[in-house]
């Protein structure tokens, strides 16, 4: 046997160890045996550097640092899902998804697992990427970081697709993290406060041989790619499983909303006798096909669900409302609590949304409160203890003035937050209009961020995003914290966002109620800033989707002379104010005013690229079919149900060929 042969050999043999040690909980030799074959391919490795392997078993040990991680624009978006609580919201999806698809339909129910979400990208049956969520679009590159955790299999076996993506969550078991913390208490440091913020933690730490100490898993539950010949999604666990991947065995399918139901039930009770936290089930459409068809709203699939425990609650003393203002000038109170531990995490502050709010549930500083955390991420009172009410209790009177600036506060009809409208001049405000402008989802600037934008204001270098792009170098070097290196980094980040195309820049200025749908939706219909600046009221409630309330706070917007002269400026800087020629080229109106459903299997293009041909043309594209409905784009295996709706409200259905050639026309 040759030295590389024997290196293979050994790298072949420990893989399988150590599949059987971390995945399938079944230890084939002893940790001592273990450990002298990984020392003996390390020595073989370190003698014949020539035969290096990036995932070669021994790259778990880790060593590498990382300064900085780049963030990488995921290939297949990873949305997050719509959340449920009771019986009845189940009900409600259910009625939902049946009015969209055809035939029966199974469910797959899987534990929802408490930990980070990452997505790892395979090629050739080799871990090649490893990101963190982000915001759905894009998130931090951590493969040197994953690659030190045990579960993560660095090379498949099998029957795999040449690359796909396969979607799970880094987690820290509960044993493991009890080790850790009993470790830290022994050293004199303080304890972790819960598995759940470690793991995610963990993977941002610069040493990944420091990773490599912490007992991290990764449990996996969706893969993401084309061609991957799967139909479904239990079928894709199991297809998992095969290649190498840690896929809890607790899923199950099944047919009907009441075994959803039992499911739910059993998990509920039994989740604390589990190695790790979850908090609660997810239930999936179990044909890829069906889920096809279903398709996603802006933030969810509609063919998931995410079925949440009933939140922990806990009781606590409320020592002061404080009042924070937001960057449209929104009025937040929000409840200073006596620190309490809540759902695994220490809780000082919590909402209470409005002044209906605070005088429904007449709350009271001094008074005792019960806390949960909705959807058990975001603190909320939910009640007082009248019985514990102090006897000089005195009723809340909510704040007629901003905090910041001293101004007049305003409560728009029909709305429940009162607002600052000291628009130019409140500090928070004018910093948190430039900290939307910059963020990932907007303008997303490099080497620029929050605290960072405070500074720039504090110093008066700033008075909004238009500002940004006559800093120089010298100009930000005398800020706190800021070196020659971080100085160029964010000057250049800031001329690098000049590319943002206009779409975002028009959801990065900040116009109230335009989110990045709409942003989306403006920036189509009117192609340039020039054309939207000059629309009307009528004129914006004409466009697809657009209400009165949206098409109000636009014109509101362009009416102000300080909005059209920092928008001016920004044209001024070269920052993308209309759509470019190249998109331009690529779009027409020859669909305008028609509303497509798409339904069945397609040969030439794919059902993706088939909505984005409708959208780019003008169309519209729904996911059901009504009067409204221009055409019916029927595929093979499309449902009959969809076809008789069609036929009963005279919808014309064509082919895929037919719908591409009217779009061939323009």
């Amino acid at each position: 046997m040759t030295t590389q042969q024997k290196i293979e050999a050994l790298r072949d043999e420990l893989r399988q160890h150590n599949h059987s040690y971390y995945v399938l909980d079944h230890p084939t030799i002893s940790d001592y045996e273990f450990d002298m074959k990984l020392k003996e391919l390390q020595a073989l490795e370190a003698q014949h550097p020539e035969f290096y392997d990036a995932n070669s078993p021994s790259q778990r040990v880790g060593g590498a640092i990382t300064k900085n991680f780049e963030t990488v624009v995921h290939d297949f978006r990873m949305y997050s899902l719509d959340n449920s609580y009771s019986k009845e919201d189940l009900l409600d999806w259910e009625k939902r998804i049946k009015k969209l698809v055809d035939g029966d339909i199974q469910y797959t129910c899987e534990l929802k697992y408490d930990g980070a979400s990452m997505n790892l990208t395979y090629e050739n049956g080799k871990l090649i990427r490893a990101v963190t969520r982000g915001d759905g679009v894009q998130g931090d590159e951590v493969t040197t970081n994953v690659k030190t955790i045990n579960s993560v299999p660095l090379q498949l076996k099998g029957d795999f697709p040449e690359r796909f993506d396969i979607r799970g969550e880094i987690i820290l078991p509960i044993d493991g993290f009890n080790t850790m913390n009993e470790e830290r208490l022994a050293n004199g440091e303080e304890p972790y406060r819960n598995p759940r913020n470690t793991a995610s933690g963990s993977l941002k730490l610069q040493d990944s041989s420091e990773v490599a100490k912490r007992p991290l898993e990764c449990l996996l539950y969706s893969i993401k790619g084309n061609n991957l010949n799967i139909t479904t999604q239990f079928e894709g666990l199991q297809k998992a499983r095969d290649w190498g991947f840690k896929v809890p065995k607790e899923a199950q399918l099944v047919n009907t909303i009441n075994e959803i139901l039992e499911y739910v039930d059993y998990w509920d009770k039994q989740r604390h006798n589990l190695p790790y936290e979850i908090d609660g089930i997810v239930i999936k459409v179990n044909s890829l096909y069906q889920q096809e068809e279903l398709g996603f709203t802006a933030k969810a699939p509609r063919w998931a669900m995410a079925y949440k425990f009933k939140a922990e609650q806990v009781s606590t003393r409320l020592n002061e409302i404080s009042y924070q203002v937001g960057r449209t000038g929104a009025i937040t109170p929000v409840a200073n609590l006596e620190p309490v531990q809540l759902a695994g995490t220490i809780v000082k502050r919590a909402s209470l949304h409005n002044a209906d709010q605070i005088e429904k549930l007449d709350v009271r500083e001094g008074d005792e409160v019960f806390v949960e955390k909705g959807g058990e991420i975001i603190p909320k009172i939910i009640a007082v203890d009248f019985l514990k009410r102090p006897l000089n209790s005195t009723k809340t009177k909510y704040i007629t003035h901003c905090p910041e600036c001293g101004t007049g506060l305003i409560r728009p009809e029909g709305e429940a937050k009162h607002y600052c409208p000291n628009y130019e001049a409140c500090p928070p405000q004018v910093v948190g209009r430039i900290q939307h402008y910059i963020s990932r989802k907007a303008m997303d600037i490099d080497g620029l961020g929050g605290e960072t934008v405070a500074l720039l204001v504090n110093a008066n270098l700033i008075k909004d995003y238009s500002d940004l792009y006559a800093l120089k170098v010298e100009d930000v070097i005398p800020l706190e914290r800021m070196a020659q290196k971080s100085a160029e980094n964010l000057v250049n980040g800031i001329e690098a966002s000049k590319q943002i195309s206009f779409e975002r820049v028009l959801f990065a200025l900040g116009i109230r109620y335009v989110g990045e749908t709409v942003a989306k939706k403006l920036a189509k219909h009117y192609k340039s800033i020039n054309n939207l600046m000059t629309a009307s009221i009528i004129d914006l409630v004409n466009v697809d989707e657009i209400g009165e309330r949206i098409a109000e706070s636009v014109v509101e917007f362009f009416s102000s002379k300080e909005n059209i002269d920092i928008v001016n400026r920004l044209k001024d800087f070269g920052v993308q104010l209309e759509i470019s020629a190249e998109k331009l080229a690529n779009q027409t109106e020859v669909l305008n005013g028609n509303s497509f459903v798409v339904s069945g299997v397609f040969e030439t293009v794919s059902r993706t690229e088939l909505k984005k041909l409708i959208e780019d043309n003008g169309g519209k594209v729904s996911s059901s079919i009504s009067s409204k409905t221009s055409f019916l784009i029927a595929g093979d295996k499309m449902g009959p149900s969809k076809r008789t709706k069609a036929e009963n409200l005279n919808i014309p259905i064509i082919s895929e060929s037919d719908f591409l050639a009217m779009v061939a026309k323009s």
